[in-house]
């Protein structure tokens, strides 16, 4: 089957309205398509968005894109869109830039971060998606474990950019600039170019993203995914998704992490669909709703930052009758905000789970519409070989056991599979052991073959002789009336090595107070196993997270290292349970 059937293919099978039949038809699908071989040479942006889109529907809308606080907003059709693409690669060709080359995106949601992106596809470089809240330092590590071959970026982030460059000693073949700089190109200088381009001959393992993660367990690694990893991977996350090429996708999410590849570009754009996005410096939920009804949006994905925002907005005011998907991604979503959600707006949140590693690889499915368990982030894409295995690496057989998320390697490679951490053998070593790729994230499955998130492997408590997953807890204290927010990590404790503890944010009209502290300690004894409760409470006003929206645990932990060795100051909105007589012990 040549590469172009596969996303016709696609293209009809998200378009079925009988959700059984839609089931069989995927699983039929990726069972083919795992154990293709694989074409010698694929130029997706050549052989898809051209050969296929712009051929097909030229004319149609490939991009919207608006601006949340100027509401100036700007549409560009799949032939457009190409144009653009074509005009850039052009401009880094003359500069030297040639096939196998990096590009730094340093750029924030704007329509030439597509535009670029194109580019690099088309042009077979390779893709360094940075995110715009870096500062000199992490731009130093980056340019040293990868020098750069040209760059993008806004102009606010050029000095630090520079200031980078000189302390490496780097000069990149191209600078180009959004905006004007000294010794930089700007980017206006490419509506001189040909709007026409010739693709590279990309084989189809040739290296064209690198990832820098975003560092919530240890110092950033390289993520090399290949022209057919993220291009062809990706029909997991666009079967995932249900998006169908009438619709126009939303993904709220920055361009400088991976999950904007995933559902910015490659979901919606693999199908014919119509991508948007919104930039914004500071989420106002109000503006961003009012954006997403504006524009009609059919499909829409966002973080679990978001969604516990817009939950607790009057929504009353918007018009949600186009919204037909609603999917979160990032980390599993609490029960009590995908239930709000539906009673706002009629759409179930579809949560599904993937990494920078990998494309879509669990989720709820659109053939589970109605189906779904509340608070289990679903079942295994088709396109994965994915199972739990104990810490003996023996895989789980019992219902509801937790275990280490795997991926077998030995039955098929899952195509959206990542190829390697770049340059760090021993990572490699360590993630991929006796046929497995280990997630390094834990889960459970039940015996309906429904999965639920545990945590991060290292987000894991371990207290007495229990092991205690975080989002369990958290979801108990968001059931609370007056949590919005909470963040559960394990604190060192001499005793039971760890003990249970509560970052809580409150929503808006709640004070921390002793009596609110013995409420919510109250509350998760009716909900959790004795062993599971929190132990020690804390009010805050918001916890470290990363751009995506993941909480960053290991931030917390080593506030709380910090604090037992006296380095850090101990907080006056934290509570112990040990120091409320009005429970039923005091005792640790």
């Amino acid at each position: 089957m040549s590469m172009e059937n596969l996303y016709r293919e696609v293209m009809d099978l998200n378009m079925m309205d009988d959700n059984d039949s839609k089931r069989l038809a995927a699983k039929a699908f990726f069972e083919k398509l795992n154990y293709m071989e694989m074409p010698e040479y694929f130029n997706w942006a050549a052989e898809i968005f051209e050969g296929v889109h712009v051929k097909d529907r030229g004319d149609k809308k490939a991009l919207i894109w608006a601006d949340i606080l100027t509401d100036e907003s700007r549409t560009f059709t799949y032939k457009e869109f190409a144009e653009r693409g074509n005009q850039c690669l052009n401009v880094l060709r003359k500069a030297g830039v040639e096939k196998g080359d990096n590009m730094y995106l340093m750029v924030p949601i704007v329509p030439e971060t597509w535009f670029s992106s194109y580019a690099c596809v088309k042009g077979g470089l390779v893709t360094v998606p940075t995110a715009t809240t870096m500062t000199t330092r992490e731009l130093e590590f980056r340019f040293e474990t990868y020098p750069a071959d040209a760059i993008i970026a806004q102009e606010i982030y050029t000095d630090i950019i520079d200031d980078a460059l000189r302390t490496k000693n780097l000069t990149p073949k191209i600078k180009i600039v959004l905006g004007k700089k000294e010794g930089w190109t700007s980017y206006t200088d490419l509506d001189k170019e040909s709007k026409v381009a010739e693709a590279a001959k990309t084989k189809s393992s040739d290296l064209l993203f690198c990832f820098f993660t975003s560092g919530t367990t240890g110092l950033p690694k390289r993520v090399g995914h290949t022209a057919v990893s993220y291009p062809l991977g990706h029909l997991s996350t666009s079967v995932m998704t249900g998006i169908q090429t009438g619709d126009i996708h939303h993904n709220l999410g920055a361009p400088g992490w991976a999950k904007w590849a995933w559902s910015s570009f490659f979901a919606p754009l693999n199908v014919g669909a119509t991508a948007s996005g919104f930039n914004f410096t500071v989420l106002d939920g109000n503006k961003y709703l009012t954006q997403i009804t504006k524009h009609k949006i059919s499909t829409f994905c966002a973080p679990p930052t978001a969604w516990r925002m817009f939950i607790n907005l009057d929504t009353s005011k918007f018009d949600f009758s186009n919204l037909r998907q609603s999917i979160g991604a990032g980390e599993p979503l609490n029960p009590e905000v995908i239930n709000k959600w539906k009673k706002l707006t009629g759409t179930e949140i579809r949560d599904f789970y993937g990494q920078t590693e990998s494309t879509a690889m669990i989720g709820n499915h659109p053939w589970m519409n109605g189906k779904m368990r509340n608070g289990s982030f679903g079942q295994p894409s088709y396109m994965y070989d994915v199972t739990l295995v104990d810490d003996n690496g023996k895989e789980v057989t019992q219902p509801d056991e937790p275990g280490h998320i795997v991926v077998r390697l030995d039955r098929w490679r899952s195509i959206g599979l990542f190829t390697e951490y770049i340059g760090n053998p021993e990572k490699m070593a360590g993630v991929f052991v006796n046929n497995y790729y280990y997630t390094g994230d834990r889960a459970s499955i039940d015996a309906d073959g429904y999965w639920w998130f545990v945590g991060r492997s290292d987000d894991v408590i371990k207290s007495a002789d229990f092991r205690i997953g975080p989002f369990e807890v958290e979801s108990a204290l968001l059931e609370h009336p007056a949590v919005a927010e909470s963040a559960i990590v394990g604190v060192p404790d001499e005793k039971r090595h760890q003990l249970v503890k509560a970052f809580c944010i409150l929503k808006e009209g709640h004070e921390p107070s002793r009596e609110l502290a013995l409420d919510l300690f109250k509350h998760t004894i009716k909900i959790l196993a004795k062993f599971k409760i929190p132990r020690i409470i804390e009010f805050v006003p918001a916890v470290p997270k990363t751009l995506s929206g993941k909480i960053r645990r290991v931030e917390l932990r080593q506030q709380e290292i910090d604090k037992k060795a006296g380095n850090a100051p101990q907080e006056k909105q934290e509570y112990y349970y040990w120091d409320f007589p009005e429970l039923s012990t005091k005792k640790k």
